[in-house]
């Protein structure tokens, strides 16, 4: 056997066996190498490890993370809300549109979905009940929701992305994640305001409506991080990796000193729990670097990226073949762990075609964001039906009809590069060529 079908062959027979992600990463990799290299080569297991993690702008990863934690347990889910159902106001499906505007609002702080649909979920799933939603409905519309904190910026997956793509600017993604974002939340309201119209939830002259000014001053701290973030980006201010400081700076200062939720010992938990889970983070990436640099060394990427082309020469046969690929991976393995996975093998195929790397980074995060609430794994679902406290498969149906009206967005966004690329450029970010 050869030792391309060996590693990849040992990686997904130890995910099969319910090894973690990243041990499978590393397993894989000693694997190729010990079957299609010298063995003296396992001596740079340590150097890949630590070369994969010793990279400047991964310090933003662990600080977005904290930031996301921050925000969370501040209390600015809460003011967001009654922010939202100050604008909306009391009519059948409001609720709908408050859950999805918070998301979209709380998914430009944290970058991470199950982050996202958990703050969110713990304010609206009781208001939702109350006003007649079902709570698999809720459930399902919040998980899909929060699924776009992987477009809005900061997101942690298009950190990660502009390592791996080589010459790809972050700030560029950054800014192009902003309109697929907003176009996926939109495409989202369209079957939920049907459904809740159609089925009458939500009787109007049983909803309070907030006064929009109080409401508005106490969402106000809240609204300005999104604002601080992208406006220092793009005035050249600070750099992608200084923003994530500048975020976790304003989330403590807006925690403590404006809603006064969070305590010295509150940030103590607050920094060991985003440790613990930056940490899971950088393990992935530290053993994905023995996969990836074996699979590189031996061409394994390579085979698997002419294996695809010897299927057609079409790109956009290709290009379908590929978002597939990415969707089935999203609905069983996390963003992180598919970007390091996949990208060695998708590179090839876009020097190829000449895709723009900017514009499919972020198909690839559409993707993987409609894979976080498709089961079987579906990490935001597991979040919401957690806190809903119903089973998974109760939500089946519901999340099918917002799996589909996501697609509809990412369709045209392949179809419309515009929708993605406009932003960064008029922004004066390097997109590359389109």
């Amino acid at each position: 056997m050869s030792p391309d079908l060996l590693m990849i062959g040992s990686f997904f027979l130890a995910l099969l066996l319910g090894v973690p992600v990243a041990i499978a990463l590393g397993l894989g990799g000693v694997v190729g190498i010990v079957a299609g290299l010298p063995t003296v080569m396992l001596a740079t297991l340590g150097t890949n490890t630590y070369n994969s993690v010793a990279k400047y702008p991964l310090i933003a990863i662990p600080l977005f993370i904290l930031t996301g934690l921050i925000f969370e347990r501040a209390g600015v889910a809460a003011s967001l809300v009654r922010f939202a159902q100050s604008i909306i106001g009391p009519r059948h499906g409001g609720l709908t549109v408050v859950a999805v505007l918070v998301c979209l609002i709380m998914g430009g702080m944290s970058g991470s979905g199950p982050a996202d649909a958990a703050a969110v979920a713990m304010v609206m799933l009781p208001s939702m009940r109350k006003a007649g939603y079902p709570p698999p409905f809720s459930a399902s519309l919040i998980a899909a929701s929060s699924s776009t904190a992987i477009l809005i910026p900061p997101s942690i997956a298009l950190i990660l992305y502009s390592i791996v793509v080589p010459g790809v600017d972050l700030r560029a993604l950054f800014a192009a994640g902003v309109f697929p974002g907003i176009l996926a939340g939109l495409s989202l309201l369209v079957p939920a305001l049907y459904l809740a119209r159609k089925y009458g939830w939500e009787n109007p002259t049983d909803v309070e409506r907030p006064e929009f000014w109080p409401s508005f001053r106490a969402a106000l701290p809240a609204l300005f991080a999104p604002v601080i973030i992208l406006g220092g980006l793009r005035s050249g201010l600070f750099t992608p990796t200084e923003a994530a400081v500048v975020a976790v700076t304003y989330g403590v200062i807006v925690g403590c000193l404006v809603y006064r939720n969070l305590s010295l010992k509150d940030l103590y938990a607050l920094v060991t729990d985003a440790a613990v889970t930056s940490g899971v983070v950088m393990f992935i990436i530290a053993l994905a670097g023995i996969f990836a640099w074996a699979g590189t060394t031996l061409g394994t990427f390579q085979h698997l990226a002419n294996a695809l082309l010897s299927l057609s020469e079409n790109s956009w046969v290709l290009l379908g073949l590929v978002m597939v690929l990415v969707l089935i991976a999203g609905m069983l393995l996390d963003a992180i762990s598919i970007y390091l996975i996949l990208t060695p093998i998708i590179i090839p195929l876009m020097n190829h075609f000449g895709w723009n790397p900017v514009w499919f980074g972020i198909l690839l995060a559409m993707n993987i964001a409609i894979g976080q609430f498709t089961p079987p794994v579906a990490v935001n679902l597991m979040v919401t039906t957690r806190i809903a406290n119903i089973r998974l498969e109760h939500t089946l149906g519901w999340a099918a009809i917002f799996i589909v009206a996501m697609a509809m967005s990412l369709l045209l966004v392949m179809l419309f590069p515009a929708i993605a690329l406009w932003l960064p450029e008029q922004l004066g970010f390097v997109v590359g060529e389109w």
